[in-house]
């Protein structure tokens, strides 16, 4: 299979990888390592959860379409929260769940 990689326009460009996969054959698109910065690598909302989650879910989306695709099309999105507390988790997470897709929320 082969494998098509990209930053679209807005997503943060110079990292060491790309942020969308697109499989050939099957179309699977696989976006990745999104996290609070906005287009030009500078953080957004530093020491606010939810702030933080509705960018990446934004920096998802448009990884989305760059892909031609939207959260309509996802199957499944996974997300890593790395030391919430546990008051703003829910509100953040009630919030933020705009898929119809499954959804694993893990904490570390």
């Amino acid at each position: 299979m082969a494998v098509q990689l990209l930053t679209p326009e807005g997503m943060f460009q110079p990292v060491p990888y790309h942020h969308v996969a697109i499989g050939a054959g099957a179309r699977h698109i696989h976006v990745a390592g999104q996290i609070a910065r906005d287009g030009d690598g500078a953080p957004v909302a530093p020491g606010d959860l939810t702030g933080q989650l509705q960018q990446a879910l934004r920096n998802t989306a448009r990884g989305l379409a760059g892909a031609g695709a939207s959260f309509a099309d996802v199957a499944r999105l996974r997300l890593f929260l790395t030391a919430p507390t546990t008051s703003s988790s829910p509100t953040c997470w009630s919030r933020s769940r705009r898929t119809r897709s499954s959804t694993e929320l893990v904490s570390s």
